[in-house]
């Protein structure tokens, strides 16, 4: 399998001891290709230089999270825009709401989401710019509602990490949004929803993610002492999406592969032959 992992939080500093390691425990288990998540003021340069340090292997992508919106000031704004201008970072965001937790103001939030909406329309050209990279919990209403300000105006869309309701999913697939499928669906405590949900997701629009080192999948065995996730679960997460969706790993991990890159406009990994890049 040759997989893509479409947000992995490698810029976290659980990795500072073993991220060189962490990169090749994925490689061995057919992780080509990851995009690391920006997704606050200080991590999303961090993550443009894990990109530009791995060319070709990881990409970044350059955003505030709802959980940090307090921090989009006017000069976040310009920093944020200026990360934009390199082709390492194939996305805007991670950003979006989170009312879950609320740890930034409600209108705050809504204000860092409306602002980097704002760069995804600027960088787009009749539709056509980088993806967004968005995140929603508990905050669907308002975040169809500030999302429906710009029809028109954005590139691809991706909601990543859902964990949402039936009606949620419907409403993003309606407008041809992309969708991501983390390890929640392997959490029979809250992710037993998502084992039927994902059979409705297209093939073209269904993506892949660890969200590492978060969420990691309560079916792997052994689980690691420490509790960490990484990118090298991604090939568990499929094997567990696959079984879901009633397909064979290898469907869905190419379809999943070949969603993601042509999502990023991500190349083709140097070692792939031509039949793997198909895939």
């Amino acid at each position: 399998m040759n997989l893509i992992d479409i947000g992995a939080n490698l810029t976290h500093d659980s990795f500072d001891h073993d991220r060189d390691a962490v990169m090749q425990r994925a490689r061995d288990a057919g992780v080509v290709q990851m995009v690391v998540t920006g997704a606050s003021r200080e991590h999303s340069p961090q993550a443009l230089a894990l990109a530009r340090a791995h060319p070709g292997e990881l990409f970044a992508t350059a955003g505030v999270h709802p959980h940090h919106a307090s921090e989009y000031t006017a000069e976040c704004d310009a920093e944020m825009r200026a990360l934009q201008q390199h082709p390492e970072v194939v996305a805007v965001g991670e950003c979006g709401l989170d009312y879950f937790r609320d740890f930034s103001p409600r209108p705050a939030q809504r204000r860092a989401f409306e602002m980097q909406l704002q760069i995804a329309a600027d960088f787009a050209v009749d539709g056509v710019g980088k993806p967004l990279f968005l995140h929603q919990r508990d905050a669907h209403a308002d975040f169809m509602g500030v999302m429906g300000e710009f029809d028109g105006r954005l590139g691809p869309v991706g909601v990543h990490c859902f964990t949402g309701s039936r009606e949620e999913l419907f409403d993003y697939l309606d407008r041809d949004w992309h969708v991501g499928i983390t390890g929640w669906l392997c959490d029979e405590r809250r992710g037993l929803h998502l084992r039927e949900l994902v059979k409705n997701i297209p093939a073209n629009r269904l993506m892949i993610e660890t969200d590492s080192p978060y969420l990691l999948p309560r079916t792997v065995k052994p689980a690691p002492s420490h509790r960490r996730n990484e990118p090298m679960y991604l090939a568990h997460i499929v094997e567990e999406l696959a079984r879901d969706r009633g397909e064979d790993v290898a469907v869905t991990a190419a379809n999943s592969t070949r969603t993601a890159r042509e999502f990023f406009r991500l190349p083709a990994p140097a070692t792939s032959t031509l039949a793997d890049a198909a895939g």
